[in-house]
């Protein structure tokens, strides 16, 4: 018998340990560990294979160090379960146990059956005057999904994760279900899955594309808020976690964990690595009128930061009613464990951590050198996986971008918005982009990082798409329901003369410029590039820059193929294949601004449109739109996998987002002429080749046309011994 549709009670309970915490089948029992400090008892009920019907309660009798366990040698894998705590009803006091509500398992790994919101959910009546000071007597088993024993057993061969070097990097953010939901190629009945994800033609097009790392938005189990599912919409993006060690069930088209695993088998096979987006900082119980789910009743004062004044309420750096108490030891070592567990169990490559800062605060500031960022620091897993941080949260003082710990890597906001503001025409950000194009380092130098800590992009999930910030000056969030107060009114976008769709022909080949022009500016940048899915083929979200609760055609990807959008796929992967193809591109150093020890040219020399090296003034000139910047092959300070010098083209890249054409003087070229590569306004993507000497064209004329908004790469071939 492999499953628990036996019906007979359980016979024999054992003390069993109190490590490792969860329900862990050993394949001669169940061991089962809650941490509960404040606890008084602890039950552990048992459900029929569907979870429908409590079938046992048994009442756990041993305690370690405030970890209460039991064995159950006739348990088996399948087996539904949930917890029952018994312990103190006063939330003045930080305590908030209620044995009526059924608790899924902090550390469960698989879950079954869906949650169904009712008030029976909630610790106390609500409606009551006296709120959740008041205390509801209502099961609210019947409501909750529950955990699930699983068998962990999994092939995976020869395996390996792709490793691939920060610097050669191309991070693709996408959705899980949104990715494939239309996509005409994968089969119906796995179109929104992990299942889908791995499906050959999915494959194919990202690797076509030239992305080295797909970085999913939340696959941690979550819930739809109530307010969303009364209003008919569903919590899309998944930031509202509720077990940390189960893989989401709606992107299940088996309902097994196994097929996350194969997802992750098979991209890896394909050289792609698989980072997580997780959100350790909350979870989805939110504020004191939050319903009972899990840590709440399994053990709030210890789980969450309870406001030190009044206990009643909770310290909510996250805006969404709660934060976890990574202080605590245990709920540090639920945070710990369960990013051992995706890295090991389901190998995963990384993670980025949705408001990082949030991790960081220790008595309600933020400390970057603080438990957490040292637990990971010393650990011999983590400390070999790729770490990104959202850098802020809500609270005060967390906003924290370039501020993280050696090994990190962080979302560059600044990146994004002077590329914005540039690309739209603002003034005065001329300074801020030389900046952002060289690495950041005014950011990250200092702590002696290197450019690989700057992620840098120009869109996300949050916020507009990159077809609608150049279609829309405001946003339009009414499918939220929310008469369009949600979302950000500072978007930095530009319409390009209408607002929304428009059938003039020069607005629309203007955007298209643009987004070419934004795609361009992204993937030749130093740093690491990170593209949001979907923008390569002109998605639209119709305006939307919150599209959070939208599960429907706002968000899926549009696979019809149309010339606009194989031209911009085209373009996307020959950028890509350019950056790839030469390591001016990705420096692994910051440009030093003076010549190498076996070059005479400076590395890298700005230049205005009359071929003058800027000065510093023309930095700050807040009409400046048009500048160039030359990297000189042999000024590469980086060596190759073997200790060898690294040699390069020289490249020439031109800027111009004035809305009138420059006549751009170039640089003499002593080694030969400048090729064109890459001209924005023209639309043509760069050669198919890594001989971009073979097909590129001469340009022999003292200076360049460069037409209005419009980004231009010129190289000269490397003829260096």
């Amino acid at each position: 018998m492999t499953r628990s549709s036996q019906r007979n009670p359980i016979s024999a309970v054992w003390p069993g340990r109190p490590y490792p915490r969860g329900a862990n089948w050993d394949g001669e029992g169940v061991n089962f560990a809650l941490f509960s400090q404040h606890a008084q008892g602890v039950d552990l009920c048992l459900f029929d294979d569907k979870g429908r019907h409590e079938i046992q309660r048994i009442p756990i009798r041993e305690r370690t160090d405030g970890v209460w366990h039991c064995y159950l040698p006739e348990a088996r894998p399948g087996q539904a379960y949930g917890y029952r705590v018994h312990g103190p009803y006063k939330p003045e006091e930080g305590h908030r146990f209620n044995p009526h509500k059924l608790l899924v398992d902090p550390y469960a790994k698989d879950l079954v059956g869906e949650l169904r919101w009712g008030d029976a959910l909630y610790g106390y009546t609500v409606g009551s005057k006296r709120e959740d000071l008041s205390f509801d007597r209502r099961d609210s088993a019947p409501l909750v999904p529950k955990g699930r024993v699983l068998e962990p057993a999994f092939t995976w061969g020869d395996d390996r994760r792709p490793s691939v070097p920060w610097q050669d990097m191309v991070i693709y953010e996408l959705h899980v279900r949104g990715f494939t939901m239309r996509h005409p190629d994968v089969p119906p009945e796995l179109r929104g899955t992990y299942g889908g994800l791995c499906c050959a033609p999915v494959v194919d097009y990202l690797k076509r594309l030239g992305v080295t790392t797909i970085e999913l938005l939340p696959v941690h189990s979550f819930l739809n808020d109530r307010h969303l599912a009364e209003k008919g919409l569903q919590n899309y993006w998944g930031y509202n976690s509720l077990a940390y060690f189960a893989p989401e069930t709606r992107y299940s088209a088996s309902g097994k964990v196994k097929e996350f695993k194969t997802m992750v088998k098979t991209l890896h096979s394909a050289g792609i690595e698989v980072i997580l987006d997780v959100v350790y900082n909350h979870t989805c119980e939110g504020n004191q009128l939050g319903p009972t789910l899990s840590m709440r009743g399994v053990d709030n004062a210890s789980y969450y930061i309870v406001n030190a004044d009044n206990r009643r309420y909770y310290d909510d750096f996250t805006g969404c009613g709660n934060t976890v108490n990574l202080e605590h030891p245990h709920a540090l070592q639920l945070v710990m464990d369960s990013l051992r567990y995706w890295a090991e169990e389901m190998h995963v490559d990384g993670f980025r951590f949705d408001l990082a800062s949030a991790l960081a605060r220790e008595s309600g500031k933020v400390e970057n050198l603080g438990g957490f960022f040292d637990a990971i620091r010393q650990d011999p897993t983590l400390n070999r996986v790729k770490l990104i941080a959202e850098p802020w949260d809500l609270g005060h003082g967390g906003y924290q971008v370039g501020n993280f710990p050696l090994g990190w890597a962080e979302w560059n906001d600044r990146y994004r918005d002077g590329m914005r503001g540039f690309w739209k025409g603002d003034p005065g950000v001329i300074g801020e982009v030389g900046k952002r194009l060289t690495g950041s380092e005014d950011l990250y130098g200092w702590s002696g990082k290197r450019p690989n800590a700057s992620i840098n992009f120009i869109t996300a999930h949050d916020g507009f798409t990159l077809d609608d910030l150049v279609s829309y000056n405001d946003k339009h969030n009414e499918a939220n329901g929310e008469d369009n107060r949600d979302g950000s009114n500072h978007n930095i976008s530009w319409n390009c003369g209408a607002e929304g769709p428009t059938e003039d022909p020069e607005i629309a080949a203007l955007r298209e410029r643009q987004k070419r022009n934004l795609l361009a500016t992204l993937l030749l940048s130093q740093g690491v590039p990170m593209l949001l899915a979907g923008d390569e083929r002109g998605h639209t979200q119709n305006g939307s820059n919150n599209a959070y609760c939208q599960d429907n055609d706002i968000s899926w990807l549009d696979w019809t193929p149309t010339p606009e959008r194989q031209a911009l796929i085209t373009f996307v992967e020959r950028t890509i294949a350019l950056r790839r193809a030469h390591p001016s591109f990705r420096r692994r150093s910051f440009f030093a601004g003076k010549p190498s020890e076996a070059e005479s040219v400076t590395d890298v020399v700005w230049l205005r449109p009359d071929g003058a090296e800027m000065r510093p003034e023309d930095w700050s000139d807040a009409n400046a739109r048009c500048l160039a910047m030359y990297m000189s092959g042999g000024g590469i300070a980086d060596r190759g996998p073997r200790g060898e010098a690294l040699h390069d083209d020289d490249f020439l890249v031109l800027f111009n987002a004035h809305h009138d054409e420059i006549p751009f003087t170039l640089p003499p070229a002593p080694y030969g002429a400048w090729r064109l590569l890459l001209d924005t306004a023209s639309g043509s993507p760069p050669p198919a080749t890594e001989d971009v000497a073979a097909l590129a064209p001469a340009w022999s004329e003292p200076a360049y046309p460069l037409q209005c908004r419009s980004l231009v790469v010129l190289s000269r071939p490397d003829v260096r011994p």
